[in-house]
């Protein structure tokens, strides 16, 4: 959805204009296509998917990554003027990261609950034992 606002705000845009927004190094490489990197200009990799698995990790993993990316939305909310096409998805987008990090939190509070159980065995006691040759 961020593309897609950044692709609506650079539409129909001239090279001058982005060369003075200090946009040129991105449209020298990417033109006005939506590249998907950080603000300092490093691209998206798999790297930054962290999975260890183990489920407590990787929710640990998931609450810290809904958390960066609600806190992404809101400097860019506070870096936006009063365009309500702009602001309105992004404070969609800022809710949406906040429900997902109650979702994980509750998955995680799962996890933790059932890993904390007692586990009990049973034999079945009903059966004769029996030994190699069949003798019970």
């Amino acid at each position: 959805m961020v593309g897609t606002i950044v692709h609506q705000l650079t539409d129909g845009v001239c090279p001058e204009e982005i060369e003075k927004a200090g946009l040129g190094a991105y449209y020298t490489d990417h033109g006005v296509d939506v590249y998907p990197q950080s603000a300092a200009g490093m691209p998206f990799t798999a790297a930054y998917i962290a999975c260890k698995g183990d489920p407590i990790a990787n929710l640990q993993e998931d609450l810290a990554a809904e958390q960066k990316a609600r806190a992404t939305y809101e400097k860019l909310i506070d870096l936006c003027k009063d365009d309500p096409d702009v602001l309105d998805p992004l404070r969609f987008l800022r809710q949406r990261e906040i429900v997902h990090f109650q979702r994980f939190g509750e998955a995680l509070r799962g996890v933790q609950d059932k890993l904390a159980e007692k586990r009990f065995y049973m034999a079945n006691c009903t059966k004769k034992m029996c030994d190699s040759n069949n003798n019970c």
